[in-house]
């Protein structure tokens, strides 16, 4: 089993924090965020590559990070360069995942985490469900509140599948969000290069969720415990000091 981080965007919304530094290595509590990432992932057994996808333009600040970081994790990591430099150039993140499988020509199951995920929880639990599942498994969090998910992946579920997806609905259905977690079983890898020759968007995987639903069921497992996607600079400022 494979994992891969999306760390390719340019975090405009955090500007200008995300100016000169990926939204990824900001400090939490005196740590990258990036670190709290693999450390969750190094707990699972059966992974036994990390690769962080990043663009041309923060590449050197990722191959740093690597080198002061390696003897701290126990898993191999490849940092991979989609090569974009400006925002109005990036892959997306289903490009980004797609660049990543083709290049490391990853064929098995894969475990895909957005690169501003902070959370508390373990991802056990979340693989012991897709072990059971063997097909697309979704990891979602209850905000509780209408207001907050509106620039979020906003879903409809029922006994624990996917009903429905929307990307930054302005009226949400639920208060459920995607937490940007997600497994895949690698016979359905294929499915991602075909999405990318369509005209659908490329940008949050979100999208290519909402495609495979419309031709198979997918699952979902909800996370309990303290979840932060850092998309803005208040969210930043609420838990730049909090310990995880």
């Amino acid at each position: 089993m494979k994992a891969v981080i999306l760390c390719a965007g340019f975090a405009t919304r955090l500007y200008p924090l995300t100016l000169d530094k990926p939204k990824s290595l900001l400090e939490i509590s005196g740590k990258p965020l990036l670190n709290y990432i693999v450390e969750k992932i190094e707990k699972i057994n059966e992974i036994n590559e990390i690769s962080i996808v990043t663009n041309e333009k923060f590449l050197s600040q990722f191959e740093k990070w690597l080198q002061e970081n390696t003897k701290k994790f126990e898993k191999k990591i490849k940092i991979i360069n989609d090569g974009t430099k400006t925002n109005e150039t990036r892959l997306g993140g289903i490009g980004d995942l797609d660049f990543a499988i083709k290049k490391e020509k990853i064929n098995e199951d894969l475990l895909v985490v957005l690169g501003d995920n902070l959370f508390d929880f373990d991802l056990i639990s979340f693989l012991e469900f897709f072990k059971k599942k063997n097909e697309v498994c979704i990891g979602v969090y209850d905000l509780k509140n209408k207001e907050k998910v509106r620039q979020l992946g906003v879903l409809e579920i029922k006994n624990q599948k996917l009903i429905s997806f929307e990307e930054k609905p302005q009226n949400p259905k639920s208060t459920i969000i995607s937490t940007g977690i997600y497994f895949f079983p690698g016979k359905n890898l294929k499915k991602i290069s075909d999405y990318m020759k369509t005209d659908k968007p490329k940008d949050g995987p979100g999208y290519l969720i909402l495609n495979l639903l419309n031709s198979q069921d997918i699952h979902v497992f909800e996370f309990r415990g303290k979840w932060f996607d850092i998309g803005t600079k208040e969210i930043y400022e609420k838990v730049k000091d909090m310990i995880f």
